[in-house]
């Protein structure tokens, strides 16, 4: 008998990613999956060059450069039956229109929390040694600091209030565990038994800015979040605290925090930023207290490969009739950063 030809798939996003997230090996898996052409890359949904492409695709794997999957781009899809997202969250890529046809999701989220989880580690671990401060006045005075300098910093008891239970909340919140931390966590979508089961204390956010010295945000970004730590909610955060932004820079007022860290009051960590990136101008460039990252915390280099291997693993379990393991539902978006 023969076999049942392999289902269409078409890669949607900027190709200049496609090396890195579908090395050769990863790539020869997905073609022994589905019928795609690595070399026919679909960036414009609207394309009149792309309409014989899309018409035919059972399978669409997007990332990073896929533009928005309206009504219009599903309407040149007629045979579209799910979308495999190489990357991070979808919501800025999914509408009403793929909810309502029906459409299986599905995110890479999980992979590229990993290396958000990981980069927010080691920015704790360096915040509970006061590292920037003790690094730019051995810089100044080349002298070893003294015990009064040293006697605040360490890590043994540190409080880390962690905001939001998304996947990269919850993978921080599992590599906290082996530390000496005190973790407390807000999350509107957890209850008492669920935040003790992943190693925290559940609490109101004012409560939590209180009461940490250290906190970092994983809260997904819609209306309800937009500049959740404003000038009032800064103020709670006790003096010397710290502040820690991997999720989205529309969640922190930043003219609140740039007085802030001027003052000398907080000190910050921000891998991402709103506008990202600021103005050429804004002192969060240049100021001791604060780390400033270039979006680098999520997958980059070599990691984009877990992104490419669970897209393939997701187009194997389509092709074998499994359900997918990683989908994405229209109402687990408001609570995943």
């Amino acid at each position: 008998m023969p076999s049942a030809p392999l289902p269409r798939a078409v890669f949607a996003m900027d190709p200049v990613h496609l090396p890195l997230l579908f090395p050769e090996p990863v790539l020869e898996r997905l073609r022994r999956t589905a019928d795609i052409d690595p070399a026919l890359v679909v960036q414009d949904l609207a394309d009149p060059a792309a309409a014989e492409t899309l018409a035919g695709a059972e399978i669409l794997i997007t990332g990073w450069g896929c533009p928005h999957l309206d009504a219009d781009a599903l309407a040149a899809a007629p045979k579209l039956r799910a979308v495999l997202h190489a990357a991070g969250s979808v919501r800025s890529l999914v509408g009403d229109a793929l909810w309502e046809r029906g459409v299986s999701v599905s995110s890479a989220v999980t992979a590229n929390a990993v290396p958000v989880a990981e980069y927010t580690l080691a920015m704790i671990l360096l915040a509970g040694k006061n590292f920037w401060s003790l690094r730019e006045s051995y810089r100044r005075t080349h002298a070893q600091p003294t015990p009064a300098e040293t006697a605040p910093i360490g890590n043994l008891g540190r409080r880390v209030g962690v905001i939001g239970a998304s996947r990269v909340g919850r993978r921080l919140l599992e590599l906290l565990r082996p530390f000496d931390f005190e973790v407390l966590l807000h999350d509107p979508y957890v209850d008492t038994s669920e935040a003790a089961a992943l190693g925290a204390r559940l609490m109101s956010l004012e409560e939590l800015l209180t009461r940490s010295d250290i906190v970092s945000l994983h809260a997904p970004d819609i209306p309800e979040t937009h500049h959740m730590l404003d000038r009032a909610r800064l103020s709670l955060i006790p003096d010397g605290g710290v502040l820690i932004n991997t999720s989205r820079g529309a969640l922190v007022d930043h003219a609140a925090l740039t007085d802030e860290v001027v003052a000398g009051r907080l000190s910050a960590v921000l891998d991402v930023t709103e506008p990202e990136p600021l103005p050429a101008g804004s002192p969060l460039y240049t100021l001791p207290n604060v780390i400033l990252t270039p979006h680098i915390a999520g997958s980059l280099g070599n990691e984009l490969r877990r992104l490419g291997e669970i897209v393939v693993t997701e187009a194997e379990r389509l092709t074998d009739g499994r359900p997918l393991a990683h989908e994405v539902r229209h109402a687990d978006l408001a609570r995943s950063a």
